[in-house]
């Protein structure tokens, strides 16, 4: 006999199926509903009506529709994030699992795999998240872009790995704000000058970065990692941000996937 669970939720006192969740999920990870579509093996027209239904519990648009693709909304984002939490609760065996944003997507995928780690699970998601995994034990070690965030952790260890460099896109004091990265970090970098600004937006999606008209910061590791070169306003190592790996005790995997990180392979990344 095999038994599992799947995740459902209840949203508003009305049910939201493992299925709706699924093809919310991965819309957000396609950012394509016919590419979500054709990963569950449904239709187009049969995702529509998942999503509708979740929609219909929530009372609110879960999904929009940009010219590069779509997007989930502020809702259908709070809706996605719990349903992956509860999912990762639900397994009943966990292996080695390891978190970042996907700001950091690319380096662990390749130090996962140079450290030959193929029983790894990688859970992309932003900071806030990757803390609350390790926190509630459901993952073993975590990339974090926003050093802010270390000050109020204890019980881990900590290491820096590097620095990255971010992008100033100048279009006025309208912003949107990217999720992922250190924004923090950024506004605080605009606050010392004594700008006035306003944040108007926040997005998951780099293509709505660069379609909105408004200003903003995204990791100069986005832009490359989508072969875009574009002139940032101010001098990225200006606005540089340390990467730092956390974890709570040294394990044979932890230290192969250190030794992965801080390699030369992956210098290229980094100022040092």
């Amino acid at each position: 006999m095999k038994i599992a669970a799947k995740v459902s939720l209840e949203v508003n006192g009305t049910a939201v199926t493992a299925r709706q969740l699924e093809a919310l999920l991965a819309v957000q990870e396609c950012g394509s509903q016919s590419e979500a579509a054709r990963r569950l093996g449904i239709s187009v027209p049969v995702l529509h009506r998942y999503v509708a239904s979740a929609e219909a519990a929530a009372g609110t648009d879960l999904l929009k529709t940009t010219p590069s693709g779509s997007v989930l909304t502020p809702a259908g984002r709070e809706l996605a994030e719990y349903a992956r939490a509860m999912s990762y609760r639900c397994r009943d065996v966990r292996g080695f699992t390891v978190c970042c944003s996907p700001v950091m997507e690319d380096l662990m995928h390749f130090a996962v795999s140079s450290a030959k780690l193929t029983k790894a699970s990688v859970v992309v998601s932003d900071d806030e998240n990757s803390i609350s995994m390790m926190l509630e034990g459901r993952a073993d070690f975590a990339l974090i872009d926003d050093p802010l965030y270390l000050f109020d952790l204890e019980g881990f260890e900590m290491q820096e790995i590097g620095y990255m460099g971010m992008v100033l896109v100048d279009n006025g004091p309208s912003f949107i704000r990217y999720k992922y990265g250190a924004q923090r970090v950024a506004f605080m970098y605009l606050d010392s000058l004594d700008r006035e600004y306003t944040v108007d937006a926040e997005t998951p999606s780099v293509q709505e970065l660069l379609s909105s008209g408004k200003s903003f910061f995204v990791d100069e590791s986005v832009l490359t990692r989508r072969n875009l070169r574009i002139k940032s306003a101010v001098d990225p190592k200006m606005l540089r941000h340390a990467v730092t790996a956390i974890y709570r005790k040294e394990t044979r995997n932890v230290s192969r996937l250190m030794v992965a990180l801080v390699s030369r392979n992956f210098r290229g990344m980094f100022y040092l």
